[in-house]
């Protein structure tokens, strides 16, 4: 800028003698001017410059102490984040998670401790192998011994951890569980499926060989059929019955309950226990069968608890609750 300035200024003196006079003065002040101006925008560049400086200290600042944050939950305590987590836990909370991890604590101690007075010496293979087929000889030897008791152990077992199953899958934490139900499941296996079940497969057993002579593929199939259509739908209703005594619902309830139940859960039980059964009657011996069908049980479970405890809600034409 101040080179345009003084360049036109010469060129105005040299042009006319009237501009000549004023060319010393005229150029010196303009090239005051010109300094002066230039001296501004240096000045306004030098304060944009500072001004900008705290911003970019500030941003570094912020990054440094965020990293600093992460860096430090990166090191908490996993102790420390365990007892937060527990604190911030209500009171059922603690209960119903304190009580389930009792059980599996003794299950699991139950299962492993099978071989205690024997496992010195062994290897990891070892015990791999030994440990299963121990505990499936303990069952035996108690199953051959107390055949009802132990068959309602293993159904209230089952039962409360379908209801557990189901009652996490309509939503609820482990705060919200309700013990209440839970407890009942757990009757309606002991008093209900285990010892009806016992009866029901010693009886079948005897018809199907005895009375029907089923023998082969056909035989089994036939099985399958029958126990669909008469012992599926009886034990169904029976656990709803069971149920509504225990919750002490009046009977006109409980029979709407029923009949609300009854054909969906029928459905709905076509979808898993014929081929299920093909193995129940097809492969496992009798008095194994129980324990073979309380595993596919927790599956079923689920679904019968979550029938049991929804009584406003539909259940649509393929047994879905």
């Amino acid at each position: 800028m101040g080179f345009k300035l003084t360049s036109a200024a010469l060129l105005l003196a040299s042009c006319s003698p009237s501009v000549r006079g004023f060319s010393v003065g005229g150029i010196q002040g303009l090239r005051i001017a010109s300094q002066s101006n230039n001296l501004r925008n240096d000045n306004t560049f030098a304060k944009v410059s500072l001004s900008s400086k705290p911003v970019q200290m500030n941003e570094m600042m912020s990054k440094l102490r965020m990293s600093a944050i992460i860096e430090d939950k990166n090191q908490e305590d996993p102790i420390e984040v365990l007892v937060e987590e527990v604190q911030s836990m209500n009171m059922d909370a603690i209960i119903n998670t304190s009580v389930i991890v009792l059980i599996v604590v003794a299950v699991l101690n139950q299962l492993i401790t099978v071989d205690s007075a024997m496992l010195r010496g062994w290897t990891g293979d070892e015990m791999a192998v030994r440990i299963p087929v121990d505990n499936w000889r303990s069952y035996s030897a108690i199953l051959e011994k107390a055949p009802l008791f132990t068959k309602a152990a293993t159904s209230a077992t089952v039962y409360t951890i379908g209801d557990f199953i189901a009652q996490r899958t309509e939503g609820k934490c482990m705060g919200d569980l309700d013990r209440a139900r839970l407890i009942r499941s757990l009757l309606a296996g002991f008093i209900g499926h285990g010892p009806l079940s016992h009866l029901w497969y010693g009886f079948s057993e005897s018809l199907f060989e005895n009375v029907m002579h089923l023998q082969g593929w056909w035989g089994t199939i036939t099985k399958v059929a029958i126990d669909q259509t008469t012992w599926g739908p009886f034990w169904n209703n029976t656990y709803i019955l069971l149920l509504g005594i225990m919750q002490m619902n009046k009977p006109e309830k409980i029979f709407s309950e029923m009949k609300r139940t009854t054909i969906p859960l029928i459905v709905s039980g076509l979808k898993l226990w014929p081929l299920a059964h093909l193995v129940t009657y097809g492969l496992i011996p009798v008095e194994n069968r129980l324990l073979w069908v309380d595993f596919i049980e927790i599956i079923w479970v689920t679904i019968l608890a979550s029938a049991a405890a929804n009584p406003e809600s539909n259940v649509d034409a393929h047994g879905n609750p």
